[in-house]
C-alpha cells in the first residue's frame, strides 16, 4: 500500500454507476492540534453539533461515512446519534485507527509512533482488532472501509484489513508527503480507485485532490518541487499556473474546491472522496473553525458543493453502493 500501484491495479465500476461521490467524516476526539499527542487528555464535547450535522447531511440527501476511533466508539451518545443514523439507513460507519488514545497503550506515546503504521505489526494488529470489535459490538454493524489515523498505513496493514474481511481502505491522502514528519509520502499515488492486491479483496479510495491551473498535467512532479520553496508554490498559485485541490471545507474555498470539482470530473474520475474532521463542527477545536463565522463557512461550503455536484448529475454514494459497483 506504500509504493504508487501499476496501472493496471486501476478499478473499474459496472454499467450505469456513473459518476459519484462520497462523503467521509474523520469522526473523532477533541484534543490540541499544535501540542503533544497524549493518551488520556482529551474532550468529547461534539455531540450536539454532530446530530445537528447529521440532520443536514440528510436533509441534502447526503449518507455521510463516519470513520470513528476509539473514544468515540466508547460513548454512549456516539452510540446513540450515530447508531440511530446507521440503523435507518442514513449513515454508514467505518474505522478511524488513532493509536495513541487506542488500547492497547503498550508504546511511547511520540510523533512517530501516531503513525499506525509505524507501530510493530503485532501492536498494530492487537489495537485495530480491539477497535473493529468495539464499533461491531457498540453500533451493530461490521464496518467496511478503514481510514488510518493521520494517514498512516504501514507495510502490514494490507493484510489486517482484508484479515478482518474490511473491503475498503481510505487511507491514501494522493498528492501529498507525510515523510518529513514520520509518515507516508502519497505524493506519486493516483487519485483514481484501484485494488490493492492482485485479488481484488481490498479496494483503495484515495481522498480527492487535483492539481489546477495551466501546468496541471505537470503537477505531479512539478508540485513536490515547488512546495520546498514556498515562494515558488504561491507564485504559481496566483498566477493561475499550478494549484494543488483537496476536497475538503477544511482550508480549501468554496470557489477552489469548485474549480477542483470540475476538473475531476471532466478528467472522468468516477468517484470523488470528500472529507473533514468532526471537530471542525464545533468553534475552535480544529485551526479551520475558529469562529461562528467559519462554522457558518463550512456549511455553505457543503450546500453550495453538493448542489453544484447535482447540477452535474453527481449523485452521494454510499460505502455499500461501491461495493456492490465495483468491478471484481
Amino acid at each position: 500500500m506504500l509504493p504508487p500501484p501499476p496501472l493496471h491495479a486501476r478499478a473499474r465500476f459496472e454499467p450505469g454507476f456513473g459518476q459519484r461521490s462520497l462523503l467521509t467524516v474523520d469522526t473523532e476526539e477533541e484534543f490540541d492540534w499544535n501540542g503533544d499527542f497524549n493518551a488520556f487528555e482529551y474532550g468529547l464535547e461534539q455531540f450536539r453539533a454532530l446530530a445537528k450535522f447529521q440532520e443536514f447531511a440528510e436533509g441534502i440527501g447526503v449518507s455521510p461515512v463516519y470513520l470513528i476511533d476509539w473514544p468515540i466508539t466508547q460513548s454512549p451518545r456516539a452510540q446513540q446519534i450515530l447508531g440511530d443514523a446507521v440503523r435507518r439507513g442514513t449513515a454508514e460507519i467505518g474505522i478511524q485507527l488513532h493509536p495513541w488514545v487506542n488500547p492497547p497503550h503498550d508504546e511511547e506515546v511520540n510523533p512517530y509512533n501516531s503513525f499506525a503504521g509505524n507501530l510493530p505489526a503485532e501492536l498494530e494488529r492487537e489495537k485495530f482488532m480491539r477497535l473493529r470489535d468495539a464499533i461491531e459490538k457498540n453500533f451493530g454493524c461490521h464496518p467496511q472501509i478503514y481510514r488510518a489515523g493521520r494517514y498512516g498505513l504501514g507495510p502490514q496493514t494490507a493484510q489486517l484489513l482484508k484479515d478482518a474481511r474490511v473491503a475498503i481502505d481510505s487511507s491514501v491522502r494522493a498528492r501529498f508527503d507525510y515523510s518529513g514528519v514520520h509518515g507516508v509520502d502519497y505524493s506519486r499515488h493516483p487519485i483514481e480507485p484501484y485494488w490493492v492486491d492482485g485479488e481484488r479483496k481490498l479496494l483503495e479510495l484515495p481522498l480527492t485532490t487535483v492539481f489546477w491551473g495551466l501546468l496541471r498535467k505537470q503537477g505531479p512532479w512539478l508540485h513536490p518541487r515547488a512546495s520546498a520553496y514556498p515562494l515558488v508554490n504561491g507564485l504559481l498559485s496566483r498566477l493561475a499556473l499550478l494549484e494543488k485541490i483537496a476536497l475538503t471545507p477544511e482550508g480549501v474555498t468554496r470557489d477552489e474546491a469548485l474549480r477542483g470539482i470540475d476538473i475531476a470530473l471532466d478528467d472522468g474520475l468516477p468517484l470523488l472522496v470528500l472529507s473533514f474532521h468532526s471537530p471542525s463542527l464545533m468553534v475552535g477545536k480544529t485551526p479551520y473553525v475558529r469562529s461562528e463565522d467559519d462554522l457558518d463557512a463550512l456549511y455553505d461550503w457543503l450546500r453550495a458543493i453538493y448542489a453544484y455536484l447535482d447540477m452535474r448529475s453527481v449523485r452521494p454514494t454510499t460505502v455499500a453502493e461501491i461495493i456492490a459497483g465495483v468491478e471484481v
